[in-house]
């Protein structure tokens, strides 16, 4: 069985208004998110494009179109990013990268950890960009959407104590990425391009790293390395400090990542986020 793909009014009305000559050519739109209407991909006479809506669940989990069209340009020159074609509320609207994605095996292969040590040398070369990741905030934010049946003292005096502890001092302020995985990694014609920077911030790097390595299960000696090769690739020259500034982060990285599943669970009753912010409870909350 068949269903027809119902397109977002919005985004037609978007494009008719934006791209008229495309709208009155003809556009092939394709759902890129499931069926949520969230992102959307466009075929059109003038080229392919992506388009991402400010939607108030993105809204809840920190997600905000104007800060990633702001970063995007900021980026133009870099040649890592998608190029911004235009932004107008409540859609953002960028080039399509075409290209492969990787999986699991081949990121971790040699070369392309070589590539990504030397691409976030690169951005972590930027200057920042806007407002300071408020790691803190973002805490209290997500506190308000958890799902109050879940809660256990342990987890109340976890989130207590963090809001009140000093954050670690930041190693060196840089855009950050933050959702760096082997699907927001394309081999593209034009080269290595990162995609979906809708939570990149200007962030500590010591943050960024903690993000890839938990979202992606480095084990020490893969964590070792591309630390040692980002270093010879320009970026920050002391790699044993910056272990170490990573470490400092990873328990804040790793109770906002258990945050944001339990956000996810509360906005979609996907049973996936409850599984995976399980692990997390475990490791975190038994310890209070």
């Amino acid at each position: 069985m068949q269903f027809k793909i119902r397109i977002n009014p919005l985004l037609e009305t978007w494009v008719e208004k934006y791209l008229p000559a495309d709208y009155s050519a003809g556009c092939i739109f394709t759902p890129v998110e499931g069926l949520s209407s969230e992102s959307w991909r466009i075929e059109a006479a003038s080229g392919v494009y992506l388009a991402r809506l400010q939607s108030t669940e993105k809204r809840q989990l920190g997600i905000d179109r104007r800060r990633e069209n702001r970063l995007l340009r900021h980026l133009s020159s870099k040649h890592i990013a998608p190029q911004v074609y235009a932004w107008a509320c409540p859609w953002l609207v960028v080039n399509w990268i075409a290209g492969e994605t990787l999986d699991d095996k081949h990121f971790f292969a040699a070369q392309p950890q070589q590539q990504l040590a030397a691409l976030l040398a690169k951005l972590h070369r930027s200057q920042p960009c806007g407002e300071t990741l408020d790691i803190k905030k973002r805490f209290a934010d997500y506190w308000q959407l958890i799902d109050r049946r879940r809660l256990t003292p342990s987890w109340l005096h976890l989130h207590k104590r963090l809001l009140k502890q000093r954050l670690p001092r930041a190693l060196k302020i840089s855009l950050a990425h933050m959702d760096i995985h082997p699907q927001n990694w394309v081999n593209s014609p034009e080269g290595i391009r990162l995609i979906d920077w809708e939570y990149a911030v200007s962030a500590d790097i010591g943050l960024e790293f903690a993000a890839l390595f938990s979202g992606n299960a480095y084990s020490k000696t893969q964590r070792y390395e591309l630390l040692q090769q980002y270093a010879r690739q320009g970026g920050y020259g002391d790699a044993a400090k910056l272990e170490r500034q990573v470490r400092q982060w990873r328990l804040w990285l790793e109770y906002l990542m258990l945050m944001w599943f339990e956000v996810r669970w509360q906005q979609t009753a996907d049973i996936r986020y409850a599984s995976w912010a399980q692990p997390l409870r475990q490791k975190l909350l038994s310890e209070f």
